[in-house]
Parts: C-alpha cells; sequence; structure tokens
C-alpha cells in the first residue's frame, strides 16, 4: 500500500452510518511506454496548446471549456464556474440501496476502485464488507469524482470494499444489427455439437493462466530491432495454415473440434497427472484450429494400420524369440484405432 496514492477522500454513507474512506485506483497499465517521434530521423515530437490560427502558446490555467446551448449558443465556463456546481460540494459516496448482484449486466461496469478505512477504528468499514458478502448484494451509490456525478456499485474483493464506476444507461448504446431480424436456421445437431464442444472446453476461470500475447511480442520485437535481427521470420507452414483457415462446412468444423479435443483429453490422461493443469482448455484450442485437427486425425488412423499390418507379420514370422512375441503384443494399435475414432 505504500506505493499506492489515494486520489479521493471522503464518507461512505449508508442509513445514519458513515464511514471515512480513502479511495485508490485498482488497476494499472502494463503496457510499455513510449514517446512519438520522426521515423526519419528519431527527432522527438512535441504538442503545445496554441491559439487557433497563430502560434502563441496558451498557458494551462487560461483554458476553458466552451459548450454548446440547446439554440446552438456558445457559452464559455471556467474551472471557477464549474466548482459552483452543488454536487461538487458533496464529498460523500452515499449509497441508496441494494441490489442482487445478478442484476447489474457487467456491460454497465467502467472502472475499479478500492476504498480503504480512513478511521481509527476499521469496525464499520469490515461491518459493511461482511454484510456485503453475506447478502450477495450489490451497493449501488452516488458520488462525485473529477469534477463528474458518477453512479458505482459497491462490492468485497478480498476483504476490500471495490467501488465499481457504472455508466449511465444512455451511454450504453444499443445494438442494431441486420443479423438480429434474420430469420437463422440453426439445426439440432449443429447445436448439439456446439454445447459439446463448450462442454469439452469447460474450466474454472484462473486469469494467472492468460499472458498478454501482444505485450510479449512488443518487447521480442524491440530487443530484435536493438539487435539488428528479425523478431519473427514467417515461415512456410504459416503461410499455408492462412491459406486454409476458412472451413465451409459448420458441422464438419464443430465435429472436428470436438473429436481433437477428446483425443488431447485421451493423451491427457495416459500422460502426466499434472498435465491438465500445464494445459489450459482454452490455450489448448487456440492451437489446434479444426483443418489442422482432421489432418491430425487422419494421421493416427494411417499410425494405427501400419502399426496393425507390423503385429500381423510378426505372427506370421512364427518366430519363437519371448522378446519377438512380447514385442509384437506391446504394440499400440488398438489403442491408437481408440483414439483415432
Amino acid at each position: 500500500m505504500a506505493d499506492m496514492r489515494s486520489i479521493w477522500k471522503g464518507d461512505l454513507s449508508f442509513g445514519l452510518v458513515n464511514v471515512p474512506v480513502k479511495v485508490y485506483s485498482a488497476t494499472e497499465s502494463h503496457d510499455r511506454k513510449s514517446y512519438q517521434v520522426d521515423s526519419s530521423d528519431g527527432t522527438r515530437i512535441r504538442y503545445r496548446r496554441v491559439r487557433e490560427g497563430t502560434d502563441k502558446e496558451v498557458d494551462y490555467s487560461d483554458i476553458a471549456n466552451a459548450y454548446e446551448t440547446d439554440s446552438g449558443e456558445t457559452v464559455i465556463l471556467t474551472k471557477d464556474d464549474l466548482a459552483t456546481l452543488p454536487s461538487q460540494k458533496s464529498p460523500e459516496i452515499s449509497i441508496l440501496e441494494f441490489v442482487p448482484a445478478e442484476q447489474v449486466d457487467p456491460i454497465y461496469f467502467d472502472k475499479p476502485y478500492y476504498l480503504e478505512p480512513s478511521s481509527k477504528s476499521p469496525k464499520a468499514y469490515v461491518l459493511l464488507a461482511r454484510a456485503l458478502e453475506e447478502t450477495d448484494r450489490l451497493a449501488i451509490a452516488l458520488f462525485t469524482l473529477r469534477n463528474r456525478t458518477r453512479i458505482a456499485a459497491l462490492r468485497v474483493v478480498d476483504g476490500v470494499i471495490t467501488l465499481q464506476t457504472l455508466l449511465w444507461p444512455d451511454e450504453i448504446r444499443k445494438p442494431d444489427f441486420g443479423f438480429l431480424d434474420d430469420d437463422v436456421e440453426i439445426r439440432d445437431q449443429e447445436l448439439k455439437m456446439a454445447a459439446s464442444l463448450i462442454e469439452s472446453m469447460a474450466a474454472d476461470f484462473d486469469p494467472s493462466e492468460f499472458e498478454d500475447t501482444y505485450q510479449n511480442e512488443l518487447a521480442k520485437l524491440i530487443e530484435a530491432k536493438a539487435e539488428g535481427g528479425e523478431a519473427f521470420p514467417e515461415s512456410d507452414e504459416e503461410k499455408s495454415e492462412d491459406e486454409d483457415s476458412e472451413v465451409a462446412d459448420l458441422l464438419a468444423a464443430l465435429r472436428a473440434s470436438v473429436k481433437d479435443r477428446g483425443t488431447a483429453s485421451s493423451d491427457d490422461e495416459s500422460g502426466d497427472e499434472d498435465s491438465e493443469k500445464k494445459a489450459p482448455a482454452k490455450k489448448a484450442e487456440k492451437k489446434a484450429p479444426a483443418k489442422k485437427a482432421a489432418t491430425k486425425t487422419a494421421a493416427k488412423k494411417t499410425t494405427a494400420k501400419k502399426t496393425a499390418t507390423t503385429k500381423s507379420t510378426a505372427k506370421k514370422t512364427g518366430s519363437s524369440s519371448s522378446g519377438s512375441k512380447s514385442t509384437a503384443k506391446k504394440a499400440p494399435a488398438k489403442k491408437s484405432s481408440r483414439k483415432a475414432s
């Protein structure tokens, strides 16, 4: 907490109870910092606030905001004008109601903030946090932050009351897409196959299993560029995969995906007990496109046939060696056939 700086102080109030709190941003960007330069020689690009039509720079303290009235008239409001708004004078997070958590759709979630108790005794804070957890409800509140009145939902994350700002209803755009009016025919077989694929990829969400691929690749590109090398040379295999990325038949693609998922599961069961943890469902799916899965299955069928032929040949030779018989019995022809089916 030492490296975190509070951005707002006030009271969290519900009923006649006031809980003094400090507000901290709950998230931070892990993106690499950069600045703009002229690509020809790397000279840094600077932006200045200048009067339109001139080269005269304007101090930030002298900059105001211009708004248009309903009749189209321009009105200039300074920071002092905005400070006179009644909402600016209330340093309070006012809880209005407690609603079932499932009634607030995640599409309304905006930015999360942590609330820390700032009084000598955290008893009222802890009481509210535990009550929220016990009732499985969200506290809906209003407060002012950075010159804006905001609606928010309070919930508990790892014992800390978290204030999640919400978008206003008129900020959520209504989806207006042509396909919503189309009568799309979905066959029962397609729906069952899609559901089967979902079930085969079911898992508990663990965010630590995922990585920001873009940032990792960006770091690799930066290092390669600094050393004068090439970070990602394109291979012939990648080119062919791009050409075959589209699958014409949806049902065939679903069936191939389910079959590939089933094959991967069988391999996991016969291998290391920890393989399930090392290969999360979502990651495995990304690495095995439907088209490739069909090719992989065909290859396994061919392997199974070759193994069966070898076994048959071994029997015909009539070798009396116990080592030969043992080898013939261990040939995994049937096991491979089961996986490929």
